[in-house]
């Protein structure tokens, strides 16, 4: 829970700014790019100037394509030094990529997260890892500063919520946070349109490269944990970028064996980019922070310089220390 006070004073501080920068973390997700976009959508009602962005890959991912995008630069046309810099979902400056550098460099820096792994970094945190999601925060300060909830803001927040909840079927979703979902369509956001752009469409090679994901898919039964790895030359026969297969891992963790999913995600610069879930007996959110990445205690991950088998090789070897 985050003190009253303590939104009142990141409400104040933007209220009295009439330039807002807004970031969010790299490779933004639902309730990133959700909460940015949807707060900056009010600021900008309110009369604000409004940028808002995030660092490279500068790429919306398509399922999240439906969502008001208008207000985002690239990373090259965010500024250097921005009076009252905003971030949303990010725990740490690492996680906002070249954006880092302008947040520390900002006047004042407010930090709206539910990570339970954030580093405290900001001037006004706005800090609550009991909350669902992102967007859920967001509600509460734009209460604070008394910004009505339009429909279009309604649908980007209700997105982050949907989404960081795993549409409504992780531990996370609590009463209060379907009280929150509940205004949110009462305000005018789509489920339907949510749902269907977000988890029930992606173009026919995403099957393609799921299918070459998944049939390298193994399964320890010992740890019950699953993994498996996807190359961008997976990506690039199938004719499909890392924004077509966010759904694959949603996929790899239906093997019921298994408590933990591991997905390393493989780029062109050999970066792994490792993302881990659990059913609930692993805390993959302490894991991940002994490998330098950070999380939930159901979500999380990492990055790992190397080879992609080594990095699945570094979960095992913690997953088997923690049984």
């Amino acid at each position: 829970m985050i003190e009253r006070q303590l939104i009142e004073k990141a409400a104040a501080t933007i209220d009295a700014s009439d330039e807002l920068a807004l970031a969010c973390h790299v490779g933004p997700d639902g309730d990133a790019l959700g909460s940015m976009l949807g707060f900056g959508s009010a600021a900008r009602a309110a009369g604000k100037t409004v940028v808002a962005g995030f660092g490279s890959p500068f790429v919306v991912p398509a399922n999240l394509s439906f969502l008001p995008a208008d207000l985002l630069v690239d990373p090259s046309g965010f500024p250097r030094a921005p009076e009252t810099m905003v971030v949303f979902d990010a725990g740490s400056f690492d996680r906002l990529a070249e954006l880092g550098g302008p947040a520390a460099k900002a006047g004042t820096l407010v930090v709206v997260d539910h990570h339970v792994t954030n580093e405290g970094f900001g001037d006004i945190p706005l800090v609550d890892p009991e909350a669902a999601a992102t967007g859920v925060i967001v509600v509460d300060l734009l209460d604070a500063l008394g910004w009505p909830i339009t429909p279009e803001i309604a649908t980007c927040l209700l997105t982050a919520v949907v989404t960081d909840t795993g549409r409504f079927q992780y531990a996370n979703t609590t009463a209060p946070t379907l009280e929150v979902a509940a205004r949110l369509v009462a305000a005018g956001a789509r489920p339907e349109q949510i749902s269907q752009k977000v988890y029930e469409e992606a173009p026919f090679g995403y099957l393609q490269a799921a299918g070459a994901a998944l049939a390298r898919a193994v399964l320890d039964t010992d740890l019950r944990m699953v993994s498996t790895i996807i190359t961008h030359q997976d990506l690039d026969e199938a004719g499909v970028d890392w924004g077509d297969i966010d759904n694959l891992l949603n996929t790899l963790r239906l093997a019921e064996e298994a408590d933990v999913a591991v997905l390393a995600k493989v780029n062109e610069d050999s970066h792994v980019k490792v993302s881990l879930r659990s059913r609930g007996a692993t805390d993959v959110g302490a894991l991940a922070a002994e490998l330098g990445g950070g999380g939930h205690r159901l979500a999380s991950g990492f990055t790992f310089d190397g080879d992609p088998e080594k990095a699945i090789d570094e979960v095992r070897k913690r997953l088997g220390a923690h049984r």
